[in-house]
């Protein structure tokens, strides 16, 4: 029996059915609010993993383009002195600055007060969270100057297997600086991904692969290596903590990385190299591979912040231990300088085997908007 009625808007009008509202014909009810939740969790899980899995192939490719032409530019025979590394790492630093602000700048309808306004505010205005890249990019200027340094003194086999230990140094620090815990799945993985890694660069040690030897001191690029491995996962895992605990954009904190890079790298530039720099200038022996490789080190820092934003560090991790294969893949049918060995085929099938057991034993992420 209709005890009463009330009049409200269209979308919301009821009825009093023994004193219980009930939706009026031809008017749909709202929905649960768990609905609402479930579908809105449901979303935010498909594009957060969809973000996670291009940022990863982004990396890949990135990573692996790099490689080779990094060490080809390091073997290349030419006329006249060759580049100076450290000269390079402080190009890509100008050049990842310049990315950044032209992203915010169309960001910010492609006004040049809006960039002004944006800089303004989140670095100079902002001098307790700007200072905070201090020691990471000082750590990841040395890295990159010293991974330079290993290229030209080691063989690409075994510079490609020794730097897989930032995977476990990242691991490490992971746990100290961030509070995770790894589960024995997860250990288990990186010990099959390293053991892969090194069946896939195990080195075949033929007579033309030790004519492919750099000149120059193996002590000095094992070094240079174990160093890189060492600050790549710590200044990792301290700009993970700094992205994850702040609310500033990834493209502003790779800006005041880049600024507090481009102070050390010049300094590096001028401290290691410059009687070369004033003898012959900052580009002595720059060529087109040359640009080529400071372009896609500018671009690494790029889509290693979004990696590291999206997934996590060991993750990344995985994602540059996969580009190995890749690079072989490579090698093998456009540089035709690498031959695969059974070795080659099974650690292929370990590497994959550890991704999956890694990703398999992580919790689901929990939902930043419910906090």
């Amino acid at each position: 029996m209709v005890v009463g009625t009330q009049d409200t808007p269209a979308s919301t009008s009821v009825t009093m059915l023994n004193g219980q509202e009930q939706p009026k014909p031809g008017v749909s009810a709202k929905p649960a609010p768990f609905i609402c939740d479930k579908v809105s969790s449901i979303s935010y899980t498909f594009v957060s993993n969809r973000l996670k899995s291009v940022s990863l192939g982004v990396l890949m490719i990135q990573t692996t383009s790099l490689v080779l032409t990094m060490r080809y530019s390091r073997t290349l025979h030419s006329e006249g002195p060759r580049y100076l590394a450290s000269s390079a790492v402080v190009l890509s630093e100008i050049l990842k600055i310049l990315i950044c602000s032209l992203l915010i700048f169309s960001y910010n309808s492609c006004s040049v007060r809006g960039l002004y306004q944006e800089l303004k505010e989140e670095i100079i205005h902002r001098p307790s969270e700007t200072i905070k890249l201090v020691i990471p990019s000082g750590i990841y200027t040395l890295q990159n100057n010293l991974l330079y340094v290993a290229l030209s003194n080691l063989d690409a086999a075994t510079y490609q297997v020794t730097y897989q230990l930032k995977i476990l140094t990242t691991a490490l620090f992971s746990i100290s600086m961030l509070g995770k815990r790894l589960g024995t799945c997860q250990w288990l993985s990186l010990f099959i991904l390293i053991t892969g890694i090194a069946f896939i660069q195990w080195p075949t040690h033929s007579s033309s692969d030790k004519k492919e030897m750099h000149s120059g001191s193996r002590l000095i690029g094992v070094l240079a290596i174990l160093f890189a491995c060492f600050s790549s996962g710590f200044a990792g895992v301290y700009f993970e903590k700094i992205l994850k605990e702040t609310k500033q954009s990834v493209l502003i904190r790779n800006i005041q990385l880049g600024l507090f890079g481009l102070f050390f790298g010049v300094a590096g530039v001028f401290v290691q190299d410059g009687d070369k720099v004033r003898e012959n200038g900052i580009l002595q022996g720059y060529t087109s591979v040359t640009w080529a490789v400071v372009i896609l080190q500018a671009m690494g820092g790029l889509i290693v912040a979004a990696v590291i934003k999206y997934a996590d560090n060991i993750l990344k991790s995985f994602a540059t231990s996969g580009s190995i294969i890749l690079s072989s893949v490579i090698s093998y049918f456009w540089l035709q300088d690498f031959n695969p060995s059974s070795l080659f085929f099974l650690g292929t099938v370990l590497v994959i085997t550890a991704t999956f057991l890694y990703g398999y034993d992580r919790k689901p992420d929990v939902n930043p908007s419910k906090h």
